[in-house]
């Protein structure tokens, strides 16, 4: 987690029965993030349900007017829901960084022949420079009951470096999430026997 904020006019809020919404074009990623922080949310004795089960597949295929939006919220309300735990990716940065497993000390810096020495593999080594992606996502929960500005109940940044298999991305991913949730007291800290 790289940046969080409450909102502290929701103290001693507690979500009982959430949609979990992952908002990508990558099926096999949202139905494993979906899937995942459903399960941690049951253990922590709050209703979850993932949004494939909830939306309509016209709802995410096409684009949807503030109308439409407004009125899938009132069919959610009218189930039961009173928040909605939303995480999309915000951005994707690529990085380079060099590689080496040389040990240098300062004496190596002072003079240029040793120096050159421990760099010349820049021209020589192709894989000398290492690239990677961040990946900057956000989770964001809403009160559904509040019909205001002040709806929001928390957000986080998250930087996700170089995900290589996706199931543990997602699951280390959910676990800073209901962290970062059980720090502010959104849910207990307590895990349902």
């Amino acid at each position: 987690m790289i940046d969080s904020w409450v909102n502290k006019d929701y103290s001693g809020y507690i979500p009982k029965k959430v949609l979990v919404v992952g908002l990508t074009d990558n099926l096999t990623a949202r139905k494993i993030f979906e899937e995942q922080l459903v399960l941690e949310l049951k253990k922590k004795d709050i209703k979850a349900v993932e949004s494939s089960d909830v939306f309509k597949t016209e709802f995410t295929s096409v684009w949807q007017t503030e109308d439409n939006i407004q009125n899938e919220v009132e069919r959610l309300t009218d189930n039961g829901f009173d928040a909605i735990l939303i995480s999309a990716v915000k951005g994707v940065k690529e990085k380079v960084a060099y590689s080496s497993d040389i040990y240098r000390r300062d004496y190596y810096w002072r003079r240029f022949k040793p120096y050159y020495y421990m760099y010349q593999d820049i021209y020589i080594d192709p894989e000398y420079y290492e690239r990677y992606n961040i990946y900057n996502i956000e989770a964001t929960l809403y009160d559904l009951n509040e019909d205001n500005v002040k709806s929001l109940v928390w957000v986080a940044s998250y930087d996700i470096v170089d995900p290589k298999a996706i199931n543990a991305t997602v699951k280390d991913y959910v676990k800073s999430i209901i962290k970062s949730l059980e720090d502010e007291t959104i849910i207990s800290s307590n895990v349902k026997q």
